[in-house]
Parts: structure tokens; C-alpha cells; sequence
């Protein structure tokens, strides 16, 4: 089963600590607007700042509304200039992944906030 995401790719002079405090302020956005519990559940989110990315899944009310904030936010502090966005399909998580995706580089946000 695939599905849709959207992947955030940025120039490598952006600050990659201030995307992911963009992130975080996206997930908080998003708690505000479905709760604590059905963002927890329904906004998947891996985040790599070695690769300079995201991805945030938009299969999802909840991951459609994360998207919205995100690149709200991060137009706003960085400019059109500093990323691209682009719509991708990703396969289904495999057993034992979740939101945040864990590994070399890629942090879950959810433990920073």
C-alpha cells in the first residue's frame, strides 16, 4: 500500500536546527487544531539533517494540516529560495517503524517537544 507525502529538500547554507524548530512549532499547530492524540497517531514525520530533508506523510487530515503549517512556517522564516517541496508516494512502514522515523542522522521530534 502506498502513500502520499511530501518531501522537503533544502539548500545546505539553511540552518537545520531552526527547520526542525519549524517542525516542532507545525506539530504544535497541528495538536491545537486535532489533539494531542489523533496528531500523535496520524502525522507521520521522519526528519534527516544530515540529508538536509523531511518527509511528512499527507495521507492523513492531520498530516495534510501539519504540511499546510510547515511550509507556512518555513516560507515565512526561510523563503521560496531556501527548499523544495515536492509530492511523493511512499510504501506502507514496514513493522517496527513509526512516526519519526528513527536511524543515522534522523530524530523523532516528538521526544523534543
Amino acid at each position: 500500500m502506498s502513500r502520499a507525502s511530501y518531501r522537503y529538500c533544502f539548500r545546505p547554507n539553511v540552518e537545520m536546527d531552526d527547520v526542525e524548530s519549524s517542525l516542532a512549532l507545525a506539530i504544535l499547530g497541528a495538536e491545537a487544531l486535532h489533539g494531542e492524540t489523533e496528531t500523535r497517531l496520524n502525522a507521520a514525520h521522519a526528519f534527516d539533517a544530515k540529508r538536509f530533508s523531511c518527509v511528512i506523510g499527507a495521507s492523513t487530515k492531520v498530516g495534510r494540516s501539519l504540511n499546510r503549517l510547515f511550509l507556512g512556517y518555513l516560507r515565512r522564516e526561510f523563503g521560496d529560495d531556501a527548499f523544495t517541496v515536492s509530492r511523493v508516494s511512499t510504501d506502507r512502514p514496514r513493522a517496527g517503524e513509526h512516526n519519526g522515523i528513527g536511524g543515522d542522522g534522523q530524530r523523532e521530534i516528538g521526544d523534543q517537544l
